[in-house]
């Protein structure tokens, strides 16, 4: 069946029109933007603050390449946290390495995590509901100052650091000590951090120095979502763990280990070359003095 009508989705200077079939949620909720929509090429999809956030079709590849570099890296993963997370995806799949013993989601918008438990049931699996699972609704950053528990790995899972946005306390250079601090002697964290389109890699590679302010090792990482219209940029941030270590041979007899044998996107080969940047891209890294702080909030500016 043909789409009826079109979402807009805007980013910078251009826009996507994504063919859409029906719209199941479209709401404000104090926080953010909320659509659950059903398209023509994707499935039902999430968008907030009209950005794509997941699909039912090709979500796996973000949560995947989000997800299991960290988890398989660190030797034996037990308690992991997660910022944000939403409609559970990410849960789901920290779930699937049996050494986690708890798994703490932290997301500020409980009406979007409740829109995702109803509309997109599917997409977290039971996650939710599993005996490992811990889901707080707060802000991220004060339940890190306020706790004392530390995470082997924690995975950052949110909308990128646009002015006003609920995200963009959780992308400055004290967050990430806060981070640091609250993360085990192996820790390691990830997260997306907004495309690596060729002259449009500011808002990533500032990310990345930022973190380098508070972590030894830090790589950026690469993949192609369709869904989302550009290839797409993480972030790992690690205290002991070098990704670029890691043979293919290395990272598939992790994955055996693990027992992790549904992963559709994420093997050795797919490692190598998520790590592999183009030239561009390391030289715009190298280059990138900026660091974002809690004091200079209102000059980092990203559309």
């Amino acid at each position: 069946m043909p789409a009826s009508n079109y979402y807009l989705e805007h980013w910078m200077d251009e826009i996507h029109l994504h063919g859409v079939k029906k719209t199941v949620v479209s709401t404000q909720t104090k926080y953010q933007k909320i659509d659950i929509v059903d398209t023509s090429n994707y499935g039902r999809c999430l968008f907030l603050d009209e950005r794509m956030q997941s699909s039912e079709k090709d979500s796996f590849i973000y949560h995947e390449a989000l997800v299991h570099p960290p988890l398989l890296l660190h030797p034996d993963p037990k308690k992991v946290m997660i910022v944000g997370g939403g409609e559970g995806e990410t849960l789901r799949d920290i779930l699937k390495h049996k050494s986690v013993k708890q798994a703490v989601m932290v997301d500020i918008d409980k009406q979007l995590v409740d829109f995702c438990r109803k509309e997109l049931p599917e997409w977290a699996g039971g996650a939710f509901t599993d005996k490992r699972s811990k889901v707080l609704y707060m802000d991220a950053r004060t339940y890190l100052e306020k706790s004392k528990e530390k995470f082997d790995v924690i995975i950052i899972d949110l909308t990128e650091p646009i002015e006003g946005g609920p995200s963009f306390k959780l992308y400055t250079r004290e967050f990430y000590q806060l981070l640091h601090s609250r993360l085990t002697e192996h820790g390691i964290i990830t997260l997306q951090a907004g495309t690596t389109r060729v002259h449009d890699t500011d808002m990533l590679t500032s990310i990345a120095k930022t973190i380098a302010c508070a972590f030894p090792v830090v790589n950026i990482y690469q993949v192609i979502i369709p869904s989302f219209g550009l290839p797409w940029g993480f972030i790992m941030g690690s205290k002991t763990y070098d990704p670029l270590t890691y043979s293919p041979a290395q990272i598939d007899h992790l994955i055996r280990k693990r027992g992790l044998k549904k992963l559709e996107f994420y093997d050795g080969i797919t490692h190598l070359g998520m790590f592999c940047l183009p030239k561009f891209l390391r030289r715009d890294f190298e280059k990138q003095q900026r660091v974002i702080t809690d004091q200079k909030l209102m000059t980092a500016k990203f559309a």
